[in-house]
């Protein structure tokens, strides 16, 4: 009976260690297919704050909170199991899916970019006013914007992440999709609400007089004058406050830059991907090469990272270009077909009505 019993605990530690391996090999899987998922994450946190911003400090949270449950909802109901679908069906099709999507990525970061160069003034203004009388319709609208962009952020994220894994078996590849888009959207909307409540704690803490009797806001002072530790405390938490205050703006621009960049890098990196594995694997080994020779010619505590930076700043050149491209063909080409095809639809009722 002794014997027996050894024998199942040993069995149950053998399944233990197999299943702590399983683990383990889902979450590195998921470290680095989220790692080459960065730059869509880093835009995606850039994007966000906008669509809180214009409300009442009490509904930002709640707005944010709501644009994290359809995020979660995109990616947890819709596009892992496509995804999976997808790899079973038709796994030829994940690669160029993916390219479409870092041509959409380039297209965004090259109209940021265009925009910046030659502001054209914001679009939709003419729906701006839409709701602008009833905040809980503007709300619900802002909202909505911001769970439809998600929704083709989250499509890049998930197809990055599924091409990461495509060597995988199927519960694999859906237990790095799983924990990759719980993870990524956690990280994105918590980093957000920072973002968004920083310039509230920054005004809380610039009028707080007595920062050590308040415990910096958590509870309410007694009354009486400011202490010593008082004091000296808001001689730090006051200028922090202010800092915090004045700082966002600048914040906020900076990480829309680097979200631009990150677009633009890691969509061009897509395409210049995408194109090795059909063959055209010149302007890859270009690239290559080019941050390798770059990378030597620094010293060799910076030579790793300066052949990253060559590598990157030439994969968004080219996504730079390609997003340029793909421009023009919107603006030249689909805008006047879909605008053609408007025309001809509104007239054929007007056609049609003569000889009804």
């Amino acid at each position: 009976m002794a014997s027996g019993l050894f024998a199942l605990l040993d069995d149950v530690a053998g399944i233990a260690k197999v299943a702590a391996a399983s683990v383990d090999d889902v979450v590195a899987q998921a470290g680095k297919a989220g790692v080459k998922a960065a730059g869509v994450v880093i835009d995606d946190a850039a994007v966000t704050p906008r669509y809180a911003v214009g409300f009442a400090a009490s509904r930002e949270l709640p707005i944010i909170w709501r644009i994290a449950l359809g995020s979660l909802r995109n990616k947890l109901l819709f596009l892992l199991p496509g995804a999976l679908i997808l790899a079973l069906v038709a796994p030829r099709a994940i690669t160029p899916l993916l390219m479409a999507g870092g041509a959409y990525l380039c297209f965004e970061g090259a109209e940021k970019v265009l925009e910046l160069v030659l502001p054209h003034g914001a679009h939709g203004e003419g729906k701006a006013g839409e709701g602008a009388g009833d905040p809980a319709a503007l709300e619900r609208q802002k909202i909505a914007g911001a769970i439809k962009t998600d929704f083709i952020l989250s499509a890049e994220i998930m197809a990055i992440t599924l091409a990461g894994v495509s060597d995988q078996s199927f519960w694999m590849k859906a237990a790095v999709l799983a924990i990759v888009g719980i993870g990524i959207t956690v990280a994105v909307y918590g980093v957000v609400a920072l973002i968004v409540k920083a310039d509230d704690v920054g005004v809380a803490l610039a009028a707080n007089q007595r920062p050590a009797a308040s415990l910096f806001g958590l509870r309410r002072p007694e009354p009486g004058e400011a202490g010593g530790l008082d004091r000296a405390l808001r001689g730090l938490t006051q200028p922090l406050g202010r800092g915090l205050v004045r700082g966002m703006p600048t914040f906020l621009g900076l990480l829309g830059a680097i979200g631009t960049a990150a677009m633009l890098w890691v969509g061009g990196g897509i395409i210049i991907h995408g194109l090795e594995g059909y063959g055209v694997a010149g302007l890859g080994h270009g690239v290559h090469d080019l941050a390798v020779a770059a990378g030597r010619a620094l010293p060799p505590a910076v030579a790793g990272i300066g052949e990253w930076l060559v590598g990157a700043a030439l994969a968004a050149g080219f996504g730079l270009v390609a997003g340029g491209a793909a421009i023009a063909a919107m603006h030249w080409l689909v805008e006047p077909v879909v605008k053609l095809f408007r025309k001809d639809a509104a007239a054929q009722p007007a056609g049609e009505k003569p000889g009804a």
